[in-house]
């Protein structure tokens, strides 16, 4: 425990989705946290407890711990120099040129912390990496000389849940050095005192070894990826034989061994995770020469980029085959609720290619058009949900919104040319609408 009284000084390179939060929970559970980013305007948001982005509860969190005093940001690396732990958690996207994961933004915050580096001090990898990255890290910290460890600690968090997943996770993994059968008990006691408030109240903590702690969180993206791909398959299968995807997975479910969770038919998933992660998975994998034991992963991939094609062509096939000039109201940017994350949605996507089929695309979010007004700014946006859907001849539910999950069809039926709905996440009530005039179109079901 430091003069005023927190535990551990942290600091967090890179303050995006995963930073930024880890950042602000951090100082909530008791430590003194310096958040550093090279980004100015993102780090002047920060420092005046804004989050750059929608995350729910993130922007009092901020507050809170900023006004107390327990978290600051700055833009300059050496601001971190008095802390002794150190997490890099910056952005690990799809390489340009190839599936490969882009590590540059990894290495370039090692070297920043290189110089500041001391004894006793740890780093500690959150970024989501290839297998054998930080076995490479810390080779390089050990020729630097300065005595400091490295740990591999990665991230579960879920967007729209992630300050909950990060005070209080459901596991913790600590990925430390090996010598023969030994891992270093060292690096993981200074964890322990990083996460004694969790750990105290019984989440489980599994310390292992670099290579197990980076396969962690690729094996478990590319298991719920596996999942939603699957259930996906399925309801191609169910639409041509005549049965319900939604009553398929209900029953399948209830096997303890499958369970019901990410068995849900529709547009398929997107993000800034998991679509990147299980290409730079099949990507390293072929590297190791094992490509062939993920080689299903392509297959899920495909699977699930179809489903944006079939929404488009669901549409299409509503109009007797084309969209030229119809007007088509999108409920939903972001890849999920509670976020305003565009990266890779399916939601956007498939407001695009309708628009660049020639429909009159008119798209609502309740927190992302700004973001996606960035990326696509030829698309025509309504921040009123009211007003996107006036005059529509067709709506397609991309986003499961709360707000679009509870539209009273009814009501909504007022406002359109046409009651003909694609419900792309398989959320309303099909009896409900169809009680009220709509046809409702959705995945696997006939």
């Amino acid at each position: 425990m430091n003069e005023r009284g927190l535990l551990v000084r942290l600091s967090v390179i890179g303050c995006g989705y995963l930073g930024a939060v880890h950042a602000a929970a951090m100082a909530s559970l008791g430590h003194e946290v310096v958040g550093i980013d090279v980004d100015e305007a993102k780090i002047a948001d920060l420092a005046a407890g804004r989050a750059p982005f929608y995350e729910p509860g993130l922007d009092e969190l901020l507050r809170d711990q900023v006004g107390r005093g327990a978290l600051r940001f700055s833009t300059d690396p050496a601001a971190a120099a008095d802390a002794t732990v150190h997490f890099v958690a910056v952005g690990t996207p799809q390489s340009p040129d190839g599936r490969a994961a882009d590590l540059r933004y990894v290495d370039a915050a090692v070297d920043s912390l290189l110089p500041i580096l001391k004894s006793g001090d740890v780093v500690v990898g959150k970024s989501t990496v290839p297998v054998g990255t930080a076995a490479a890290i810390a080779a390089r910290i050990a020729e630097h000389g300065s005595g400091a460890r490295l740990a591999w600690n990665p991230e579960f968090l879920r967007e729209g849940f992630a300050v909950q997943d990060t005070v209080g996770p459901d596991r913790i993994v600590y990925g430390v050095a090996r010598a023969g059968d030994e891992l270093d008990e060292a690096a993981a006691a200074v964890l322990d005192e990083v996460y004694a408030v969790p750990l105290a109240a019984g989440t489980p903590r599994i310390v292992t070894d670099f290579a197990t702690a980076e396969l962690v969180k690729v094996a478990a993206n590319a298991f719920l990826a596996t999942k939603i791909s699957f259930i996906n398959a399925m309801a191609e299968i169910a639409e041509v034989a005549g049965a319900d995807v939604t009553q398929l997975a209900d029953a399948i479910g209830h096997d303890a061994r499958i369970g019901r969770r990410f068995l849900n038919a529709g547009v398929g998933f997107g993000g800034g995770c998991l679509p990147k992660d299980i290409r730079a998975f099949s990507a390293r994998a072929e590297e190791l020469g094992r490509g062939e034991s993920v080689a299903f992963l392509r297959q899920v991939d495909e699977i699930n980029l179809r489903q944006r094609q079939r929404v488009v062509d669901m549409a299409v096939a509503s109009f007797g085959g084309s969209v030229v000039g119809r007007r088509i109201a999108i409920l939903g940017l972001a890849f999920k609720p509670d976020s305003d994350d565009v990266r890779d949605s399916p939601a956007l996507d498939v407001a695009v290619q309708l628009n660049g089929l020639g429909a009159d695309v008119v798209a609502t979010d309740p927190h992302a058009i700004a973001n996606a007004r960035g990326r696509h700014p030829q698309l025509r946006y309504e921040a009123d949900t009211t007003a996107a859907l006036a005059g529509a001849e067709s709506v397609l539910l991309l986003t499961e919104w709360r707000e679009y999950r509870e539209l009273d069809p009814v009501a909504t039926a007022a406002l359109v040319a046409d009651r003909h709905v694609i419900d792309g996440r398989n959320v309303l009530d099909r009896a409900r609408w169809r009680a009220a005039g709509w046809r409702v179109v959705a995945h696997g079901r006939a």
